[in-house]
């Protein structure tokens, strides 16, 4: 596919994956976040700022290729990906703040995104950073991909459930093919760059996969929040929406940018699934969030 097909399919492809998503929400899924407020300001604070300084930090320690470490900080940056929802429900998680801190995060992350990868831009690759970034062009670009489909999505899953719920399984699938499709083409575009870095954009992908998980587990646990608040809370921190990563680096007219988020499509999967069979094979004892009470 040239360059003015990706610039196409790329947001095409997006708008659909975020329609599904609209699809799957309500308003009420955004007012919940009153009835778990510790919850998810505990996530949504891990989310936003704790995890991009963690990524910034492994990049340096790994010392990535100036628009390797800016697609990692771009991954860093973005929401949590509804595949999180699929792992919170088979380890016992709370899927329903799974579903309201991914609707905000995709809200939140309109904003936060943008500053994140223009730092990460002007860091790491000052000599081109008038060339390649989000000019306010592009952020309204990746505004109307992201937020209007899910404002679609939320007014056809209100007006008519019905037909909401019978197209949620082919959205989903046709969400799992596109995400296929766009990683293959993020791999394919860089073959050399793949082949010299595949060890350590691996490596670092794996790593921030798992501290995510880690870390959006137990602090939740530290401040006494309930094990399936805690065990959503990981999944969604854990699981990043590595299409939205993949179409803001297909904006930004640097594909060797697009190959951190399209190998962690691939990887991210190991450590979720090795998370998850951990905390299904650990029967809760004392919740530490009631025992003293």
């Amino acid at each position: 596919m040239n360059t003015a097909g990706v610039a196409i399919f790329l947001p095409v492809a997006l708008a659909i994956v975020m329609l599904g998503l609209g699809m799957t929400l309500t308003v009420q899924d955004f007012r919940r976040v009153w009835e778990v407020p510790k919850a998810a300001l505990v996530a949504l604070a891990l989310q936003v700022l704790l995890l991009p300084a963690i990524c910034f930090g492994l990049v340096l320690i790994f010392d990535l290729a100036p628009p390797l470490a800016v697609g990692m900080m771009l991954l860093a940056a973005s929401p949590g990906g509804t595949v999180a929802n699929l792992f919170s429900h088979l380890a016992g998680g709370n899927v329903a703040l799974n579903v309201t801190l991914t609707a905000i995060n995709s809200v939140i992350a309109l904003i936060t995104l943008p500053i994140w990868v223009d730092l990460s831009v002007s860091f790491f690759m000052a000599d081109e950073a008038s060339n390649v970034g989000l000019q306010p062009m592009k952020t309204l670009q990746v505004f109307m991909v992201v937020l209007i489909p899910v404002a679609v999505g939320m007014w056809v899953n209100q007006r008519h459930p019905g037909f909401a719920e019978k197209t949620q399984r082919p959205l989903k699938a046709a969400s799992a093919a596109i995400l296929a499709l766009v990683i293959i083409g993020a791999l394919a575009g860089s073959p050399e760059m793949l082949l010299d870095h595949f060890a350590s954009i691996g490596t670092v992908a794996l790593l921030l996969s798992t501290i995510s998980l880690t870390l959006g587990y137990w602090t939740p646990r530290l401040v006494r929040i309930d094990r399936p608040q805690a065990i959503a809370s990981a999944f969604e921190i854990g699981i990043h929406n590595a299409t939205i990563a993949l179409t803001v680096a297909g904006l930004l007219q640097d594909p060797d940018i697009a190959l951190p988020p399209a190998v962690y499509g691939v990887l991210m999967y190991i450590p979720a699934a090795a998370f998850c069979y951990l905390f299904t094979r650990r029967k809760p004892q004392i919740d530490i969030s009631h025992a003293n009470r």
